[in-house]
């Protein structure tokens, strides 16, 4: 199965779990060896497998360094790239908050306050 957006959370812990399992069994680990190798309990790998919620990113991504998927992370979420402007006014300093302004004066534009109209002018 595809992991697309249209999935609900639950249908995309349950494809994970099983392509945790598949790849453990390729390798032909046991749950006990794999969560021995791990450092995580045998509990852990089981939840995993099953795609239940209960289960902590750390403990996947033991099982994902043991299983040799680790590396295949960093397609999961890429690192940042800042445009060129960005990077400009950074001046190679990082990024450490947003501003949570919107529009012309998050790009550091001069906006003018806004004139009241009267009659007469």
């Amino acid at each position: 199965m595809k992991i697309t957006a249209q999935l609900t959370d639950e249908a995309i812990l349950h494809e994970l779990g099983a392509r945790l399992a598949a790849e453990r069994l390729n390798l032909n680990l046991t749950q006990a060896v794999l969560a021995e190798q791990a450092g995580v309990s045998k509990r852990t790998v089981e939840r995993l497998e099953r795609g239940e919620v209960a289960t902590q990113l750390s403990g996947f991504l033991r099982v994902c360094r043991v299983l040799g998927l680790l590396d295949r992370i960093e397609a999961l979420i890429p690192p940042p790239t800042p445009s060129p402007i960005a990077q400009l006014k950074l001046q190679g300093r990082r990024r450490q908050r947003a501003t949570g302004r919107r529009g012309a004066a998050a790009r550091g534009d001069v906006v003018e306050e806004p004139r009241h109209w009267t009659w007469g002018e």
